[in-house]
């Protein structure tokens, strides 16, 4: 087996283990490194849908997209695609998935089908390190606080995005969690709001409120905290979404002639209620 790490904050790519293997041994193994390096990438993993599904399911409950439309045979699996014409793809500014969820997604195993020559990099962003660096004095105001986090409802998910089908709910629901959460299996204290989702610190002045969380969403967004992948297809990411917050990047310009369809099959496992 081979480790090779993309940055000094986060993530490794992966050579030597076959996913298709969803055998106990091989499973501890990926969460071992997932848990080490946060977000795990292999190459050339030509594995069928049930094989993802059988990895997943090695991490614990499977969960449902409470909005978006899954693949009809595969209610496990989400099928995101960026049309070729779009300028704008699922998941494109910095984000911990469903974190409005009272569990919100412990793990997500994300594979590439289709892939555009240029373009639709992902980019994750170490929480823990976050966690780390962040002001003494805003982690005096934050200790013991609590944040809302809204699912900003369904249109969020799909109205902008062609090729994006909702599943009919229409709801918008919300949840609070604490701002800094101790990851469960590590229990390392992880940063844990985002700028998608996050709306308000519970009792706190509305002002004060924004003026600690845009400090917080800009803190987080830091460079030196991240890492970057460049996809390919038959390719696979495992990420700890306790600990991380990614984003697909939308550099696709069809005036420029960088109009391509990216097509990623996604599921989630699902996780506990922070703490």
């Amino acid at each position: 087996m081979e480790v090779k790490l993309l940055s000094g904050a986060l993530g490794a790519e992966i050579r030597g283990i076959n996913l298709k293997d969803s055998s106990k041994e091989n499973w501890e193994v990926i969460n071992n490194l997932m848990l080490e390096h946060k977000v795990l990438f292999f190459r050339d993993q030509d594995i069928t849908c049930d094989e993802q599904i059988n990895l997943a399911k090695k991490f614990g409950p499977l969960e449902k997209h409470v909005y978006v439309k899954s693949l009809k045979d595969y209610p496990e699996i989400i099928r995101i695609i960026k049309g070729a014409d779009e300028k704008h793809q699922w998941g494109e500014t910095w984000h911990t998935d469903v974190s409005y969820n009272p569990k919100p997604t412990k793990v997500i195993i994300l594979r590439s089908r289709k892939i555009p020559p240029v373009g639709g990099d992902t980019m994750f962003s170490n929480m823990e390190i976050a966690y780390q660096t962040l002001d003494e004095e805003i982690k005096k105001k934050i200790e013991g606080k609590k944040a809302i986090h809204s699912s900003l409802g369904a249109a969020a998910f799909v109205d902008k995005y062609t090729e994006m089908e909702g599943n009919g709910n229409l709801d918008e629901y919300s949840n609070e969690h604490p701002i800094v959460r101790t990851h469960p299996e590590t229990k390392k204290k992880i940063l844990y709001v985002n700028s998608m989702y996050t709306k308000r610190i519970i009792d706190m002045d509305k002002k004060e409120s924004d003026e600690i969380l845009k400090k917080i969403f800009e803190h987080q967004e830091r460079l030196d905290f991240t890492c970057r992948f460049k996809w390919t297809e038959n390719a696979v990411a495992i990420w700890d979404n306790r600990s991380t917050q990614h984003q697909g990047l939308t550099d696709f310009f069809p005036g420029r002639g960088l109009g391509h369809e990216r097509i990623m099959d996604r599921i989630a496992i699902q996780g506990d209620n922070p703490k």
